[in-house]
Parts: C-alpha cells; structure tokens; sequence
C-alpha cells in the first residue's frame, strides 16, 4: 500500500476511495494559466453541487509568500480578510452522482518531487483510473471563432487524431506537466488540454476557455459535468466583449487580421504553423494586436 509523506494529509473521516474507479481533475494555477481557465473552472465545479474535503497539502512547506505574496483587504481601518493560499483535495460528484477528485489551489513553490510523488500515492489509494489537468495559454488567435485546445496525454488513445500546432519544443516546467510525466512513467493514464486563449484576454476571465476546458474533461471523461451556470457566464463575457470593440474601428481591424489568420488556417491543415503560407513564422503578439490588448486588458464579466 503507497504511503503519503508528511505533506499530505487525509482528512479523518473522509469517505476516500469509495466506490469505483475515479477521475483525478488537477487544477494547481501554474506559471501561465490565460484567460483564469483553472480559477473559472474549479469555482464552478465546486459551486455546482456539494463538496467533501478528502486530503489537504501542507501549503506552508510548499509556497513562496515573499515571491507571489497573497493578498488581503483593508477596511477602512482594520484588517477584513487574509485570502490564504491552499492545495486541496476534495470530493465531489456529477449529475449522475458518479464520484469524481478535484485537486485545487496554488501551484507549490518547492517539493515538486516529493508533491508528485504523494499525488501519484493519491491516484493508487483513491483507485483512480484517469487524471486530467486543464489549462490556458495565449494565442494568436480571435475570440469570434470556436476556441481551440492542443491536448496531449500519456496514452494517445486517449485524445484520438488531435492535432497540435506545435512540433517539439523546449518550455518552463509546471508541477502538472511533470505529474503527467510521472504517471505515465509508472503506468497511469492522464490526458491535458491546453486551452487556446486570444492573447488579448490572457489576463482576464475569459468563459469561453473555461466552458470548452469543462466540455473536453467530460469528452475524455465520460463524467456528466454540470455547465448550466457556466454557459451564462459565457453569454455575459460573449456580450461584454462585444460591447467594448463596438464602435472601436481600430479594434475591429485587428481582430479580423486575426480571423483572417485563423480562417486561412482552417483551410490549409498541411500548414507548417497556424498562419498563412506566405508568413512561415508566428508573428508575435505585439504585432498581432498591442492595441486590442490594451483597449481589452481589464474586460471581464462583470463589465
């Protein structure tokens, strides 16, 4: 029987590994994660139905508070609330009351090997079948066409004749990309999709991403994954956005270059990257679009 280090901690009492086969979801905000994919997605899937605590990480062995300090709030005159960092493990189920693991909070700073490693004893102890990470990268890409995803998995089977706009390529490390590496090392199956996100949103919630992350975990998952409250937040995004390149001549020119790109794309699959032939690099996303980028930096559901 795999043991957990003093990291990790079962919560007394917690119905662990009950039942049949699970899914693992693995939503630990990494060093890019455009659009709030990971922070969206989890607050809807904790939100939509009742959770239960199953395992805790001891976050203070493993986050740099002097690196990405949390925030907290001033009130006037004293101190109202100290929004503290946390890796947590809950369980949760579908529509169908099919049990499914969440794991969530704040990408460690230290311990990767050891934090891996008490995740894979999770996966043998909670008799996982399938864990599955999601999250957002900055594309070249207009948010008026279906968002895309690049998925990869340790088994291909498990994400079929996907197609990557990427070849090999050298890029920094995330503790979920080196998880999936160690699961498929030992055995275990695990897929992720990374979620193409307009580059001029990356820093703000975009739904979209969310919505299309949440339908690719089910597709993979076979998990009938509530989405009602995230397809309204889709609408209000989808109607923000729209209000603020209303009218902006500049902007629209931007985002059509955009569609432009991607349209030429879709009707070329031979390309060598996403653009057209005649640009045989990526044009960078100052190029593409410096301007929608600050006219749109601050766009969220709220507006």
């Amino acid at each position: 029987m795999p043991h957990l280090s003093a990291l990790c901690q079962f919560v007394p009492g917690a119905h662990a590994g009950v039942g049949g086969p699970a899914v693992l979801l693995v939503t630990l905000g990494s060093f890019i994660d455009a659009g709030r994919v990971q922070q969206t997605l989890s607050e809807h899937l904790i939100a939509s139905g009742e959770r239960e605590l199953v395992a805790t990480f001891d976050i203070d062995r493993l986050y740099d508070y002097r690196g990405r300090r949390p925030t907290m709030v001033f009130d006037g005159n004293r101190w109202a609330r100290y929004d503290a960092p946390s890796m947590e493990l809950h369980r949760l189920e579908d529509r169908d009351g099919q049990a499914y693991y969440l794991l969530h909070g704040s990408e460690p700073d230290f311990r990767w090997d050891q934090v891996v490693a008490d995740i894979l004893a999770l996966v043998e102890i909670l008799n996982v079948r399938l864990v599955v990470t999601v999250h957002g990268i900055p594309m070249g890409v207009p948010h008026t066409r279906p968002v895309g995803m690049t998925p990869h998995a340790t088994d291909p089977s498990l994400i079929g004749d996907a197609r990557s706009p990427f070849g090999r390529v050298q890029v920094p490390a995330s503790l979920a990309a080196l998880m999936e590496l160690r699961l498929g090392e030992a055995g275990h199956q695990a897929a992720g999709f990374a979620i193409h996100i307009p580059h001029y949103l990356a820093g703000s919630e975009f739904a979209d991403g969310a919505l299309t992350a949440l339908n690719a975990v089910v597709d993979v998952t076979g998990l009938n994954l509530p989405n009602d409250a995230l397809v309204d937040k889709v609408e209000v995004s989808r109607r923000a956005i729209a209000a603020e390149v209303e009218g902006n001549d500049e902007v629209q020119d931007v985002i059509q270059g955009l569609e432009q790109q991607y349209d030429a794309f879709m009707q070329g699959q031979n390309m060598p990257n996403m653009w057209a032939p005649e640009q045989p690099e990526i044009p960078s996303a100052d190029q593409l679009g410096a301007e929608l980028e600050d006219f749109l930096r601050n766009v969220t559901d709220d507006e």
